[in-house]
């Protein structure tokens, strides 16, 4: 038994052995099968065109950035070429300004004390000018004996009652002179203003009583008062004297105390403790 299994074993398999050449059949087949596996010629065109693609648009694209690298230091070395525009120096807000800062004897470059228009037209309120205020107008007064011209003028808590009348020029107020009641001469300067614009400051007195106030603001009343007594001795004085600014009373006042602040709005110091 043992020699006959040994036997069997030791017999090659003829169906397994690889020795003997394939047939003919076998062959075929694995042609047929090759044959459905390989790619024809018409789908390895259509993938190498879906590969060429995305590389034909790439080269397109860089080659327009060529051309706009390319054509830029053109464009620069013209720019280059023109000069740059010069600096201009920012201008300083206010330079413009004149300074309206008078020492105690010394003509102020702009009439000092000018009224400000309520209605807010420079045209009609700017009485600082002083070629227009220069200027006389001429007027007809009546310089009767007897004439007597009052009007009530105000500024700050000042209230002055003036009255014009015929003379050869003289101020009288609360019983002194113009320069004893006011020493600074360009307070002087403006009180006799209205009179000189007119032309009438050698040809009519003043006497004027003034009460509150301090010294400028009792001079800025005697001003508007005297301008609204030359009103009164001729009404077609208005517009000049209006335009001049002569007639609008100067609304600047010191703004009142509040409770709580030390002045009208400085707070007390902080104190964290």
């Amino acid at each position: 038994m043992a020699e006959d299994n040994r036997g069997e074993i030791d017999q090659p398999d003829e169906a397994n052995a690889g020795g003997e050449p394939e047939g003919p059949d076998s062959i075929a087949a694995e042609d047929a099968v090759g044959a459905q596996e390989r790619p024809t010629e018409a789908q390895l065109d259509r993938e190498q065109a879906i590969v060429d693609e995305p590389v034909a648009e790439s080269v397109q694209r860089l080659a327009e950035a060529t051309d706009v690298v390319a054509s830029t230091p053109a464009v620069a070395d013209e720019d280059d070429d023109e000069e740059p525009a010069p600096r201009v120096k920012p201008a300083i807000p206010g330079m413009d300004l004149e300074v309206d800062i008078v020492r105690e004897g010394e003509a102020p470059l702009r009439g000092e004390g000018a009224g400000y228009d309520e209605g807010g037209d420079d045209e009609t309120g700017d009485a600082g000018d002083d070629d227009v205020a220069a200027q006389p107008i001429a007027v007809e007064i009546d310089l009767a004996a007897g004439a007597r011209y009052r009007a009530t003028g105000k500024r700050k808590t000042s209230v002055a009652r003036v009255i014009l009348k015929p003379g050869n020029g003289a101020y009288v107020i609360n019983g002194r002179t113009l320069e004893q009641h006011f020493p600074r001469f360009t307070l002087q300067r403006n009180i006799r203003q209205p009179l000189e614009t007119v032309g009438y400051q050698e040809r009519m007195d003043v006497v004027a009583k003034i009460h509150g106030g301090g010294v400028s603001a009792q001079a800025g009343a005697l001003r508007h008062g005297i301008s609204r007594a030359l009103i009164d001795a001729d009404p077609n004085l208005r517009s000049e004297l209006k335009r001049r600014g002569f007639l609008t009373r100067d609304p600047r006042v010191k703004e009142r105390k509040k409770a709580g602040f030390k002045k009208a709005r400085k707070r007390p110091q902080f104190s964290k403790r």
